[in-house]
């Protein structure tokens, strides 16, 4: 193969990723996992599903050239990764997460027409598939990530833009009251979340944190992926409820996903902050470097960050 084609086909990979997306949120769409832990052929499947045969067929052989199905002759089933993250009622669904990307799947679709206006594209919109999303993805990760936030003294927190109430439910265990904060429909499903976890040290506050008193008397504010939602000013604004906020010596707590300095790298940070473009009027990914400065001219002191995959825990105190 011509070195000419070998760099081409570097492009083709950017270009081309839409279409594994595209079959793995369409299986999703159709429960296809939940029905292939046991083994069944494409004609079973189809009449379960009332889908067409030849593209039933055709959809699960793709699913198994990508690794998430096995194919034994004709019959399908589950591999293990699918297994383990795409069948409903298992520990680590991750279902719902992957339900709100095919929604986001039709918002980018509109990115050429943000790109005249700057205005938000948002043509479909599942509020339920969005938070339980954020807590599939967080489940995977909550308890290392407040072992990391480290609760020791805290008595009172507060979740701010806490979702489906993850990490409550996790500060929780360890015996600090929490107060998540979040619009009412966020915390009408966030309160049957910790209800099923079985926490009663949880209070709930609704509102728009932007605009509405979020509470005082906290030793610890945890703010978990909310400022790519908000402007700059907002952003800067909302650090300045969270000082006032907190007690003396209280903590506010910011993770968001790692952006460097130029903004560009790594580029599944630049990549979100382009989702951010297509879904909100104001928001983009904040670079570490902007939200430190943000803190030091907030008042907060102490400031320091850890890296945690793909993601930052910027750690500041009020003095």
């Amino acid at each position: 193969m011509s070195s000419l084609m070998n760099e081409a086909k570097e492009l083709m990979k950017l270009w081309g990723w839409f279409r594994p997306a595209r079959v793995l949120l369409t299986a999703n769409n159709y429960r296809i996992f939940d029905h292939l832990e046991k083994q069944l052929s494409a004609k079973d499947l189809s009449k379960k599903l009332k889908t067409d045969l030849r593209a039933t067929e055709i959809l699960l052989d793709a699913l198994s050239g990508m690794g998430v199905l096995k194919k034994n002759k004709n019959i399908y089933s589950n591999a293990p990764l699918a297994s383990k993250f795409l069948v409903s009622g298992k520990p680590h669904y991750q279902g719902d997460i992957i339900r709100h990307a095919d929604n986001l799947w039709q918002n980018w679709s509109g990115l050429d027409e943000v790109m005249k206006t700057g205005k938000p594209y948002r043509k479909a919109h599942d509020h339920k598939s969005f938070i339980l999303g954020m807590h599939n993805l967080a489940s995977l990760k909550a308890k290392d990530v407040i072992k990391s936030v480290g609760i020791k003294g805290v008595k009172t927190a507060l979740d701010l833009g806490g979702g489906p109430g993850t990490y409550s439910i996790e500060m929780a265990r360890h015996g600090v009251h929490i107060t998540l904060f979040d619009r009412p429909e966020t915390v009408d499903i966030a309160m049957d979340v910790t209800g099923k976890a079985g926490m009663k040290n949880i209070d709930f506050m609704t509102g728009d944190f932007l605009y509405d008193d979020i509470g005082k008397g906290y030793d610890l504010i945890f703010a978990s992926q909310i400022l790519h939602s908000c402007s700059e000013k907002e952003s800067k604004n909302l650090l300045k409820k969270c000082r006032k906020a907190l007690n003396k010596n209280g903590r506010l707590v910011i993770q968001e996903f790692y952006l460097e300095k130029d903004r560009a790298h790594p580029v599944n940070s630049s990549l979100f902050s382009v989702n951010m473009l297509v879904n909100t009027p104001g928001g983009r990914g904040y670079s570490l470097h902007e939200m430190k400065k943000w803190l030091l001219k907030t008042g907060f002191r102490k400031i320091k960050e850890k890296l945690m995959g793909d993601t930052v825990l910027i750690q500041a105190v009020k003095l």
